[in-house]
C-alpha cells in the first residue's frame, strides 16, 4: 500500500500521504500507526497508542457485560389450587422483581387431576397478568410446555427503581 489516508492522534485529518511518511510521523510522536479501514481506497490509518486503545476497549466490554447481567430472569412457580394468601405473597415477589428491572417467568404446574381442569390454571395466569399490568406486561401469551403453563413478564419502561 503506497499511500494511506492518515488521521492524527487528536482525530484531525492529515490527508492522503505515503505510508513511509505516516510511519515516520507515528514514530516521532511515540505512537503506533493502526490501519482502521483496509477496504477503503486509499486505506485509512490512524496514529494512536494501540495498547491504551485495547485497554479502553476491554474496559468498555467489561462494563457492557456488567450492565447486561443486571437484568436476570426470575421464576415464580404456582399450582392451580393456590391459596389466596400464597397468591398474594407470590404476586408481591413478582412486583418486587419487576420493579428491580428483572424479567419474571411465571410457571404454573399441573399435578394429577389438575390436568383435567387446565382452564383453572389459565384463569390464574390471566389473573396474575391483570394484577401486575400497572408495573409490567406479558411478553407473549401463556404457553403450555409439558405439564407446565409458562408466561414471561417484562417490567414496563419507566417503572424500574434506580
Amino acid at each position: 500500500m503506497p499511500e494511506v489516508r492518515c488521521i492524527g492522534p487528536d482525530g484531525e485529518q492529515i490527508g492522503v500521504i505515503p505510508t513511509r511518511e505516516a510511519l515516520e510521523r507515528s514514530r516521532v510522536a511515540g505512537l503506533d500507526l493502526v490501519e482502521v479501514s483496509a477496504t477503503a481506497r486509499p486505506p485509512v490509518a490512524r496514529i494512536m497508542d494501540y495498547g491504551r486503545y485495547k485497554f479502553e476497549q476491554s474496559k468498555k466490554s467489561k462494563q457492557m457485560k456488567k450492565n447486561a447481567s443486571a437484568t436476570k430472569m426470575k421464576e415464580i412457580k404456582f399450582h392451580a389450587n393456590v391459596d389466596d394468601h400464597d397468591y398474594e405473597t407470590k404476586l408481591r415477589h413478582i412486583r418486587d422483581f419487576l420493579s428491580e428491572g428483572h424479567r419474571v417467568k411465571v410457571s404454573l404446574g399441573f399435578r394429577g387431576r389438575e390436568n383435567a381442569h387446565q382452564e383453572i390454571g389459565y384463569q390464574l395466569v390471566k389473573r396474575v397478568i391483570e394484577d401486575i399490568s400497572d408495573i409490567g406486561n406479558n411478553e407473549s401469551e401463556p404457553q403450555k410446555m409439558g405439564r407446565f403453563l409458562n408466561v414471561l413478564l417484562n417490567p414496563k419502561s419507566g417503572q424500574v427503581k434506580g
